[in-house]
Formats: C-alpha cells, structure tokens, sequence
C-alpha cells in the first residue's frame, strides 16, 4: 500500500510539474523573444555609465556608481536598496529622473549582493546588524568624499537609512523612506497580511517556470513577467532590463539567496528605532501603499508620527513593489521634497550634498 501512495505522490508531484511549465503567467509584451535574442547576442554595455569603484568598511568591500546630474549639480541622492536586492535594480527612468532633477544619484550595492562582498563566512551566531550596513553607507559617502547627501531608503533600504539619521546626523540632508517600518518585528504593529501574500505567491507560479527551464532567456523573461504582474503602471522597456539582467548574470553572478536570509537576521537582531526617531531632524517624506500587504499602511502612519519634521505620502491602492502605479507623480514629489531644503555644499568643485 505504501509503495502505490509513493507512486501516486510521485504522479502528482509530476503533473503539478507539467501544469507549472504549461501555466504562462503575465503576457510579455510583442517582440520580447526576438529583443532579449539580440541582445545576448553581442556584448552587454551602458548598464554602469556613472564612476564606479569600491569602498572599504571593515573587511567589507562595497560597490558603488556615482551618476552625475544633468546641468549644474544641487545636492546628492544616496540610494539605499530592498531586502537582497542589487542596486542595478532601481528602476533607470526613476535614476534619469533624479538627475535630470540636478541631483548626483550614488548608488551602492550593500552587503551580500550585486558586486559588493558576498559575506561567505557568515553564520547565525555571529550575523552582521543593520547598523553595520549603516556604516556600509557612510564608507561609501566617505570614498565619494561626500559631507552630508539626501537619502532614500526603499523597505530593508528605509530601515538602514534611519539608522544612518540616527547614528549620523551630521551626513543627512534629507530623508525618504518608501514602504518602510522602524521595527518591522513589532508586535504591537500589523504583520504581513497572509492571505493576500498566499494569493500573491500563487499569481506568482507561472514565473518559477522561467527559473525551472533555466538559461538567460528564460531569467530574463523571469524579471519582465514579475516586473509587468508586481510593478508599476509604466510600459516596460524590454530592452533596457534585458541588458541589466544579463549584465547582473554575467558579471555578477545573479541573485544571492544568502543575502536574502542574511538581510532578515540583520533586522531581527537590530533594535527597534522607535524610541530614536524623535532624534531625527532631517527634513522626511514618507511614503507608503494602502495596499501594502508586506508592511501594512500602519507602519508609514507609525513611522511618520515619531519624526517631528515628517510628512506622510499614502498612495492609494499601491502595495510594496516598487515602481508605483503613477511613477511621475511620486517622483515629482520626492524631486520637490529635496529641492524644498537648502542646498549644502561642501569639498571639491561637484562633490555636493
């Protein structure tokens, strides 16, 4: 009897198989099969256009691209990004909006992703906080010679760039924390939502099939379909993504999942900022999703409450990805948001914040 229930199990598991390679998922916009074919087809280039190098906090080495602005240059956005997420991720036409703003855009890869240190002898026992990857921060500002810059911190990048306002006023110009907390672990605070984020994982099993088939073409589609399902509003330029996820693959080795896991125990072993943020006086916009099933909408109302000079930005019916539904609306308000503090410069001729 055993035996059959093995085999039965086996045929399910094997159908469930097929079914997944048979499900689509989004539909890719015309033309994408022939686009990523082309590109792969010659060498990969333009996807890291600005200064870039590595600086150097403790024994972690950390990667960095320095954008220059269009025209004459205000101030410098610092980019703090997501939960095990490189830094080419950011969305290009939200960097070609910055600097076009006039501000330098400095982008960094923290610990564990993209071209920065991998953190290969990392355990649980001894796990790095994200005060460590505050100061990841600072060694980049530190390399670019740059006194005091803007910050914006998406979600896991929100956390770090309060830790950098509290431990370092004196280097904040500004701040912007999008779908952020300042204790995600909070038990007085809404959780994730489970039911929506079981919906969510499920919409999302037609890409495991991209990941299953294997090779750059189909991690390429992997991107768009997650892109197009979980994204914003904005057409997405296949092309442009293309060249940054093939870059990623081939020069950088793809996503880390370590980091993934690294990253969560750096906030479950990091203090709640609740009781510092009333230390913070750094001129904040926060912004945050009604549909935010991740970190639900309580926590940006939470989080604009305790700093004494923020506003709050709730986007109604946006959930935690990033870009938003109405990407240059949101972006004229952070673009307005840095432009409203007085500019403050400081060293060389073009090193500003």
């Amino acid at each position: 009897m055993r035996k059959w229930v093995v085999l039965a199990s086996a045929a399910l598991g094997l159908a469930g198989l097929a079914a997944l390679l048979a499900w689509r998922g989004p539909r890719l916009p015309p033309g994408t099969d022939s686009t990523i074919a082309r590109v792969r087809a010659g060498p990969v280039t333009g996807v890291v256009s600005g200064e870039s190098g590595y600086a150097q906090s403790g024994g972690v080495r950390i990667w960095y691209e320095s954008i220059p602005p269009v025209g004459a240059e205000k101030g410098v956005v610092l980019l703090n990004s997501s939960l095990g997420v490189g830094s080419l991720f950011w969305p290009p036409a939200f960097l070609r909006a910055l600097a076009a703003a006039g501000y330098r855009v400095v982008r960094y890869d923290q610990r564990g992703t993209g071209a920065s240190s991998w953190m290969t002898g990392w355990s649980r026992k001894q796990p790095y906080s994200l005060i460590d990857m505050a100061n990841d921060a600072i060694a980049v500002l530190d390399e670019l010679r740059i006194d005091r810059a803007h910050l914006l911190g998406l979600s896991l990048g929100g956390f770090v760039a309060q830790e950098v306002a509290v431990e370092y006023p004196e280097r904040v110009h500004s701040l912007t924390l999008m779908s952020t907390s300042a204790d995600p672990t909070d038990a007085a605070m809404p959780g994730p939502q489970t039911w929506p984020l079981i919906q969510s994982a499920i919409a999302g099993f037609p890409l495991l099939r991209y990941r299953l088939l294997g090779g750059e073409t189909n991690l390429v589609k992997e991107f768009l379909a997650g892109l197009i399902a979980h994204g914003g509003d904005e057409p997405v330029d296949v092309e442009e993504w293309t060249r940054i996820v093939l870059y990623d693959l081939r020069e950088r080795n793809g996503l880390n999942l370590r980091a993934l896991v690294q990253h969560q125990a750096a906030v479950a072993v990091t203090r709640s900022r609740y009781p510092l943020l009333g230390t913070i006086t750094a001129p904040t916009l926060v912004i945050h999703g009604t549909a935010d099933v991740l970190l639900p909408i309580e926590h940006g109302h939470r989080l604009a409450a305790a700093i004494p000079s923020a506003r709050g930005l709730w986007l109604e019916g946006a959930g935690h990805p990033f870009p938003y539904p109405d990407m240059p609306k949101v972006t004229a308000a952070i673009t307005s948001h840095l432009d409203a503090t007085d500019p403050y410069v400081s060293g060389p001729a073009g090193r500003s914040g």
